[in-house]
């Protein structure tokens, strides 16, 4: 009897991701260390100086994390409903905070009560800032105005009503003093010049607008809402430089690296996007497992917090390479010792012992030696997820024994659901298309006769009749697109000269010297 052969398991190429510079600078980071709050997170700021602890806003609270630290070391808890937007001033001493009453506190790090409370605000306080000569604070509210406030007299210095929608995010110059800039869910972007009694500068965004980044030089402003990042030249007047629609759901933070090379999204579809800041194309990507509310990276890129909506505070701490071992290496016997023999050659009247080698058989190869098909079939679909290139193999082998009909039949609902589902989801790839297809008639034909019985299988039939009219679709517009890339080809080519146009010289025919002299 003739040994067994293991099923063979066609190889597919795969599309690598590109190695760059990029993709080794950002997958530098350790495993993340997620810590849970106790609401979802709305806003994160580091400190500007060391030891760079972060402050994170989160239901009514106000913890402040060290580096590497897992519990908060501070908390600022004197608020009677939620709080938003905790932000440091440049030297790290203060901490100011909206709140969902409609008052801005300003905090001492070093302390645990309030140093001022700023009343004027009469509905919910999202977006607050410093601005760079630190004796003054800006603030944005649901009530459609902003204002700006002094901090030695508590007092308020002058409040603009432009905004007609809540006004949600801002942020400030670091070289202006006087210049600050105010995003609104009336989809308009405003930059405001505290010397002016108006805004300087209105820039259309056309979805609401969820945050707003200034760059370090100050000449370009980035907006986020809706599915778009939008670019903005303020010295230009506020022209449109580039929109990016990376994101396939709304956009709900910005973040720039140290270096302000590279801009940062968070969005709700849980992906943070890296984009050049030169070429506005995307350079990396970060999956994460809940929707993204809060972004923020350490100077330096040492460590990037990513707050999301289920309270979960994702932390990645850059890798340091060690320069030192810790640990001596052993001596260990050199490369030599293990070649040694390798490539001889034996002589004419040498005796060869080769040593048998022992094959272990895989579970689906072991259940097909003993002609249990539908259960190889059902242990490769356990694995649909990592391997479908094996189960494909699996079903290849059983459609060349004749026995693909026998191992689909007979099958109860949850073994139905399972191989539909595999079905749904790899029968429109084309590496898989041709098998897939077979065995999707071959369980139309089985179980035709009892469709109708389970809610589940019947949903699930009609989710793959609409995966491949989709398909068929497609095909059909690619099909139409390529006729008229055809076309468009042929009408490009150029058509060959004749011997009689080669021949005329400003209209005037030539005569080949032969006819003439005949």
């Amino acid at each position: 009897m003739a040994s067994y052969k293991p099923v063979v398991v066609q190889s597919f190429p795969k599309l690598g991701e590109k190695i760059t510079q990029d993709t080794l600078y950002w997958k530098n980071y350790k495993t993340p260390v997620q810590i849970k709050e106790f609401g979802a997170v709305n806003k994160i700021d580091f400190s500007p100086i060391p030891p760079h602890n972060y402050a994170v806003t989160a239901s009514s609270r106000i913890h402040i994390y060290g580096r590497y630290s897992q519990e908060p070391i501070k908390t600022f808890s004197r608020f009677k409903d939620a709080a938003y937007c905790a932000t440091y001033r440049d030297d790290g001493r203060l901490l100011v905070a909206g709140s969902e009453e409609g008052v801005v506190r300003l905090f001492d790090i070093s302390g645990r009560a309030a140093l001022r409370q700023f009343d004027g605000h009469t509905k919910a306080v999202h977006v607050v800032d410093f601005l760079s000569d630190k004796y003054r604070i800006f603030s944005g509210a649901d009530d459609y105005t902003s204002k700006l406030w002094d901090i030695p007299s508590a007092t308020e210095i002058v409040s603009y009503s432009e905004h007609t929608d809540y006004v949600r995010c801002g942020c400030t110059s670091k070289l202006n003093t006087d210049l600050f800039v105010t995003g609104s869910y009336d989809h308009t972007v405003k930059v405001f010049d505290v010397r002016t009694e108006k805004s300087v500068m209105t820039v259309e965004h056309g979805q609401p607008v969820e945050s707003v980044v200034l760059f370090p030089s100050g000449g370009l402003l980035v907006s986020a809402g809706g599915r778009y990042v939008k670019v903005w030249d303020i010295l230009k007047g506020g022209q449109l430089l580039v929109s990016l629609k990376n994101h396939h759901k709304t956009v709900t933070c910005l973040c720039l690296s140290s270096s302000g090379q590279r801009l940062l999204s968070g969005s709700l579809d849980r992906h943070v996007k890296v984009y050049s800041t030169t070429s506005y194309k995307v350079v990396h990507s970060f999956d994460y497992a809940a929707s993204i509310l809060s972004l923020a990276l350490a100077p330096e890129d040492e460590t990037i917090v990513v707050g999301m909506t289920n309270g979960v505070l994702n932390v990645r701490h850059r890798k340091h390479e060690e320069s030192k071992e810790r640990f001596p290496k052993k001596k260990r016997p050199g490369y030599r010792t293990f070649v040694k023999g390798r490539n001889y050659m034996p002589k004419q009247e040498d005796f060869f012992v080769s040593k048998p080698v022992r094959s272990h058989l895989k579970k689906y190869d072991k259940l097909l030696k003993s002609f249990q098909v539908s259960k190889a079939l059902d242990v490769v679909l356990e694995a649909r997820n990592r391997t479908p290139e094996i189960t494909v193999a699996v079903m290849q082998e059983l459609n060349r024994r004749g026995t693909l009909k026998n191992a689909l039949a007979g099958r109860d609902e949850t073994q139905l659901s399972i191989l539909l589902a595999f079905l749904i989801r790899y029968v429109v790839e084309p590496r898989f298309a041709p098998m897939l297809i077979k065995v999707a008639e071959m369980i139309i034909d089985i179980y035709l006769p009892v469709v109708g019985q389970s809610a589940v299988i019947d949903k699930q039939f009609l989710r793959l009749q609409e995966i491949i009219e989709k398909e068929i679709d497609y095909q059909a517009e690619l099909l139409e697109v390529l006729g008229m890339m055809d076309a468009l080809f042929a009408t490009m080519t150029r058509k060959k000269a004749t011997s009689l146009e080669e021949n005329k010289t400003h209209g005037i025919l030539r005569v080949p010297e032969q006819a003439t002299s005949n």
